[in-house]
């Protein structure tokens, strides 16, 4: 699978999709997904959090490692995927449709965020 067009990626493996009326979604990359082996367990943000760019905001547990939640970007948590709550898999099967993490409504976007092309580079070096 490649990386979406139409989506912008941060250095610690999130990527932001184009706001809608203001909110985001936000999830982790298929070479994050790859990289932390098969996901048991996630820890999102709860609705209403404020999360700021490039801060944690959650855990993902897989088989091999805990690993940090980072938010590409600083705003209001509007809604969590409760599905990836429930099934944690939808995180290495699906990371780019249902394995979503969670949606915030944006109020500032760090400006070192990647491309498509930038995160393949990126995540291939």
């Amino acid at each position: 699978m490649s990386n979406p067009q139409d989506f912008r990626y941060s250095k610690e493996h999130e990527w932001l999709s184009a706001a809608e009326n203001g909110v985001a979604t936000v999830g982790i990359t298929e070479h994050a997904a790859n990289a932390l082996g098969d996901v048991v367990f996630v820890q999102l943000p709860e609705v209403g959090d404020t999360v700021s760019a490039g801060e944690t905001c959650g855990e993902l547990e897989s088989t091999k490692s805990v690993s940090d939640l980072y938010s590409p970007v600083a705003g209001e948590v509007t809604e969590v995927n409760q599905d990836v709550v429930d099934d944690p898999s939808l995180v290495n099967s699906v990371p780019f449709e249902g394995g979503w993490l969670f949606k915030v409504r944006v109020t500032d976007e760090p400006e070192d965020l990647l491309s498509a092309d930038e995160y393949t580079a990126f995540s291939a070096g």
